[in-house]
């Protein structure tokens, strides 16, 4: 009875062994790949643990073969040991086999991801998800085959396959991006905005340096809400009865009729533009097909017409109004316009049409792009770089196109794109409009040229563009003669241009010493005559600026910098504080006090003694040499008059300010000289 209850032991025993290395077969073929990890460490830790059971086995048995009793009573557990052995070794194998396998199955699986790749570029959608099906079939927990299958799914426009296969390749990778990113675009398709925005959301939250890529999608998905609850509401307004919904479907018939005079559809278009004025009657518009309707022969020629007839010219105006009626505040509408290829090919040459009035209605629809981000991203699929040329050109408008034309270019500035198009463009076509409006500053819109060089300079942030503004020379001598022209008294828009050009300036101090020479040459000439002119680089940092510059610069680029700077100390208060401010103990100054060159001492005389008049300013020089450097000036070591005289009222401001100084002052008997130069102190 004893053995029959060993045996059943025995056997039980066997059994959990046999289900243990089921469940590791079952864990090593998983498409899960932790649970497959896992079965191998097992396999390992068993593997290992066997051999030391073989090692203990034999050396116990070398200990019993005196007691017969244990070699008989050990057969079964021998018998055992070697079967689960046997399993054991079987598994080994199995487990190299599978590993050769399935380097095999991922080398095909590349292959044919490739291949799916490549088809998708071509635009073979179904090759493509092909392709990436039979690389699943090599290797079914390859994530990428998932996810880019899913893309395929979409373009296809079968959601509910891309949804599946997203869920699947986050089953393979919790944290996939790309999973969730295509998941909420398959769910926004399908109108499950919900869970479109939890797709998104749970993409913000595994890598949360998505968040751009995140307001784009949420944006979206909330356009294509607000997209739909519009378009309901219309059919409901339309299913009650309503008159405007009648008059909008019955006007695009007429329009869309052929054969009918110009004047017919001109007048269609009118009333159209008065009907599709309300939200709803945006959103009739877009439901009735509105923005087919240059599909209609006689309309699309009027409008693409390279030169027009005063019959042609009012419908092409008729259909901007229309539009820009169809879209104020609509974004749906915006997108959907610039869709159609005849309007977003034609919009450049309205602009550089001969009319006016065409002028006029085109900048303003453009500006209801302008005014937004999602709008200026519409816009950015033209040609801008030819854009920005038409736009400078309506500078020379004396009228509000140029006002309109400059606000438009304003909006795009900004924008990394438009600025990449200006790039390939900016030399040979850019700059040559831009230096023929410097030119004749006097006969354009002052003010708009103002923000047209602000714009300038702006995309001068850029280094490729600054770097090409900086090698023009017919560019520097137009800002030179545009900045000469600056009397005392100039008019606003006027000296709008000149702090635009002086903006510009102080961007070009970014770049290479010969540039940098020039642009403090040309703020060297200008401020001396204008005060105004000197607050605006103060706004730009121009005292730090120039007193780097005076550390490293040569003697050229040093004599230009304390030349302006003593024209922005001796007109601003501001600019006496910031010099201190920057170079506390004036050892700037101090240096060029030193200098061979008596302009450098001169300016630098200069300089000090107009921001001796800064409270604690004298006292910061206490332990200098200053009082020596100034009286050597001042006592006639200086050639020019004018060293001598800027030296000897800094030395006077000196003493007055800290008497300590004037201590100093007699050991080195100079009173004499600073009683002479008193009279140049004001009074």
């Amino acid at each position: 009875m004893l053995r029959d209850q060993d045996t059943e032991a025995d056997f039980q025993r066997f059994l959990r062994r046999v289900d243990d290395v089921t469940n590791l077969l079952q864990g090593l073929s998983s498409p899960d790949g932790a649970v497959r990890d896992k079965a191998i460490a097992e396999t390992e830790k068993r593997l290992q643990e066997q051999g030391g059971s073989r090692e203990e086995e034999e050396e116990e048995e070398s200990r019993t073969t005196l007691n017969r009793t244990l070699i008989n009573t050990s057969g079964s557990a021998r018998a055992e040991a070697v079967d689960a052995g046997g399993f054991l070794a079987a598994l080994e194998k199995d487990a190299k086999e599978r590993a050769q396998r399935r380097r095999r199955n991922e080398q095909l699986a590349n292959a044919l991801k490739e291949q799916g790749n490549e088809a998708f570029r071509a635009g073979d959608f179904a090759l493509a998800i092909q392709r990436y099906s039979q690389g699943l079939d090599r290797l079914r927990d390859k994530q990428e085959l998932y996810t880019n299958r899913a893309q395929a799914y979409l373009k296809l426009h079968e959601y509910e396959k891309a949804i599946s296969d997203c869920e699947w390749a986050l089953k393979c990778n919790k944290n996939c991006i790309k999973a969730y990113f295509l998941m909420g675009k398959a769910h926004l398709a399908l109108q499950h905005f919900p869970e479109s925005r939890q797709c998104y959301e749970k993409m913000l939250q595994i890598d949360p340096q998505k968040e751009n890529l995140f307001k784009e999608c949420v944006e979206e998905a909330r356009l294509e809400e607000k997209r739909l609850r519009e378009e309901q509401g219309a059919e409901r307004v339309a299913q009650a009865g309503s008159a405007a919904a009648a008059s909008i479907q019955e006007l695009l018939q007429r329009i869309s009729s052929p054969g009918q005079h110009l004047l017919y559809y001109t007048g269609a278009i009118r009333l159209l533009a008065e009907a599709v004025s309300s939200g709803s009657g945006q959103t009739f518009f877009r439901t009735n097909n509105g923005f087919s309707i240059l599909r209609n022969e006689t309309v699309r020629g009027a409008f693409c017409a390279e030169s027009r007839s005063p019959a042609e010219v009012e419908l092409c105006v008729s259909l901007l109004l229309l539009w820009r009626a169809a879209c104020a505040g609509n974004e749906e509408n915006q997108k959907l316009l610039l869709a159609q290829p005849a309007v977003s090919a034609q919009l450049a040459e309205l602009l550089c049409s001969g009319t006016p009035q065409i002028h006029r209605d085109t900048l303003a629809l453009i500006s209801l792009f302008s005014e937004h981000q999602r709008g200026r991203r519409l816009l950015l699929r033209q040609d801008l770089s030819r854009w920005l040329q038409i736009l400078l050109a309506f500078v020379k408008c004396t009228d509000a196109r140029a006002d309109s034309a400059m606000n438009i270019l304003s909006d795009l500035a900004g924008e990394q794109r438009f600025q990449a198009q200006c790039q390939a463009k900016f030399s040979t076509d850019v700059l040559p409009l831009f230096t023929q409006l410097l030119v004749c500053a006097r006969q354009v819109k002052q003010a708009a040229l103002a923000r047209a060089v602000a714009v300038l300079g702006s995309l001068c942030a850029d280094v490729g563009l600054r770097a090409q503004l900086a090698q023009s020379r017919e560019c520097w001598q137009g800002c030179l003669q545009l900045l000469d022209g600056c009397p005392a008294g100039s008019s606003p828009g006027y000296l709008q241009c000149v702090f635009a050009v002086l903006g510009l300036m102080m961007n070009l101090l970014l770049e290479s010493n010969s540039t940098i020479q020039r642009a403090i040459g040309v703020l060297s000439r200008v401020l001396p005559a204008s005060p105004s002119a000197v607050e605006e680089v103060l706004r730009g940092g121009v005292v730090k600026k120039m007193l780097k510059f005076l550390k490293a610069g040569g003697q050229l680029t040093c004599s230009y910098a304390i030349k302006t700077l003593a024209s922005c100390t001796q007109s601003s208060r501001r600019a006496q504080e910031e010099l201190l401010k920057w170079d506390k103990r004036f050892q700037v100054l101090l240096r060029l006090l030193e200098a061979g060159d008596e302009l450098l001492v001169g300016n630098a005389a200069f300089c000090l003694s107009q921001c001796l008049q800064v409270p604690g300013a004298a006292s910061a020089l206490l332990g200098s040499s200053v009082v020596q450097l100034l009286l050597r000036q001042a006592g006639g070591d200086a050639r020019r008059s004018s060293v001598q005289q800027n030296s000897a009222i800094a030395l006077g401001r000196l003493c007055v300010a800290e008497p300590r100084h004037l201590q100093q002052l007699r050991k080195l008997n100079g009173l004499a000289i600073l009683n002479s130069c008193m009279k140049y102190l004001p009074s």
